[in-house]
């Protein structure tokens, strides 16, 4: 169901150019709708739930994990470390995502996860939860995300 309307939309089709394990250079064509939109849902929750500390490291572990199933080293020890390193980070990536389909983009309007480390009166300059004097200890202010990351 998800294929067929998001796929209405051209949501899904990708056009790339991919250097295979050989070097030769092709052109690939994919349409994959439900995918697409489901992988930025769980992009947004991700972006809400872990540290960007936990986000920016992710990104180096899926990208070696890929390149390792991408070239057939699926028996190799190091992909179930790196698969035990991101099972670790999505124990808290739960909610509600809300989409928005637009011609050829699924778009993110609205996210929710009782593990949000979003926290509106701690962020906003113009409510009171956020004292200004803070911002003088920088270790205090740099480690806010994980101090809130440890509270869950």
């Amino acid at each position: 169901e998800l294929n067929q309307l998001a796929g209405k939309y051209g949501i899904g089709r990708i056009d790339i150019m991919e250097d295979r394990v050989l070097g030769l250079k092709v052109r690939e064509v994919y349409e994959a709708p439900a995918a697409t939109v489901l992988l930025e849902a769980h992009k947004a929750l991700e972006a809400l739930v872990l540290t960007r500390e936990e986000l920016m490291v992710k990104e180096r572990i899926d990208r070696k994990w890929s390149e390792m199933v991408y070239v057939g080293r699926w028996f190799d020890p190091l992909r179930e470390d790196l698969e035990a390193f991101i099972d670790a980070t999505q124990k808290r990536v739960t909610g509600e995502v809300k989409m928005e389909f637009l011609p050829g983009r699924a778009m993110v309007v609205g996210r929710s996860s009782p593990y949000s480390l979003y926290e509106r009166e701690i962020v906003s300059f113009h409510l009171r939860g956020f004292d200004q004097r803070m911002s003088a200890s920088l270790t205090k202010f740099y480690g806010l995300d994980g101090r809130l990351g440890m509270r869950r």
